[in-house]
């Protein structure tokens, strides 16, 4: 039988990994989807982004001659890969993790890095487009390739930006499931300061038997000399 028990937006240890319900969770199609647009933007720069210059044997980068240009690009890409490669492997580790604050810090991981990309990514595509737009000389360039280039930038831009949203609702998804499962002992109204205290009493100890001992009335030594029955003897 399947638990419904979930922290942090996995399913609670013990529960197994179903390999079908990971891959249709839409978490892992837009992780897919933001490494294989990863994967063209920086194999198209590396292939296409460079050409030769007309002195020399030097290569320049297609995109104004701007060097930072496509290493920034090519960068972010091959970052942005690995990146792609090594949450998908958390998310599939996630389900087997028993312990509550290693799928925080794993959420957590998630939420940081994809907002950071999210935003690195608006700046690839700003910058690429904004460099292109200044190129002049563009005959020996492929611009399939440049135009294959900053669109998969764009498009990274929306994928990392679901991937931000879908880990923020699994951090607080987590955050509440785990405030929901911890309630607070009952506390003892009479334990801490109470209004009205009542002294313990003890029953008490009545003894329906004879003493043991009982010391005699105390009485004074007679004086043979003050008693009216004393007699002188006759001689």
């Amino acid at each position: 039988m399947e638990s419904n028990s979930t922290a942090y937006g996995a399913s609670l240890a013990g529960a197994g990994f179903d390999l079908i319900k990971f891959i249709k969770q839409p978490q892992t199609i837009i992780r897919f989807l933001s490494w294989v647009f990863s994967i063209v933007v920086f194999a198209t720069i590396t292939a296409e982004g460079y050409m030769n210059s007309n002195v020399g044997v030097q290569v320049k980068c297609v995109f104004n001659d701007n060097e930072g240009a496509c290493h920034y690009g090519a960068g972010i890409g091959v970052i942005a890969f690995l990146a792609c490669f090594a949450f998908l492997l958390a998310d599939a580790l996630l389900p087997s993790m028993s312990n509550a604050q290693e799928r925080k810090y794993i959420v957590m991981a998630d939420l940081c890095f994809s907002a950071v990309w999210t935003f690195l990514w608006f700046v690839c595509f700003c910058l690429l487009a904004d460099q292109w737009s200044k190129t002049h000389d563009t005959r020996a360039i492929h611009k399939d390739a440049v135009h294959a280039i900053i669109t998969f930038s764009f498009f990274s831009i929306g994928s990392w930006g679901a991937l931000t949203y879908f880990a923020l609702i699994r951090f607080r998804q987590g955050v509440k499931d785990v405030t929901q499962n911890y309630a607070d002992p009952p506390a003892d109204p009479t334990s801490v300061y109470p209004e009205t205290y009542t002294p313990t009493t003890f029953p008490s100890f009545q003894s329906n038997g004879q003493e043991i001992f009982q010391q005699p009335p105390i009485s004074p030594n007679p004086d043979p000399s003050g008693q009216s029955s004393y007699q002188p003897p006759d001689y």
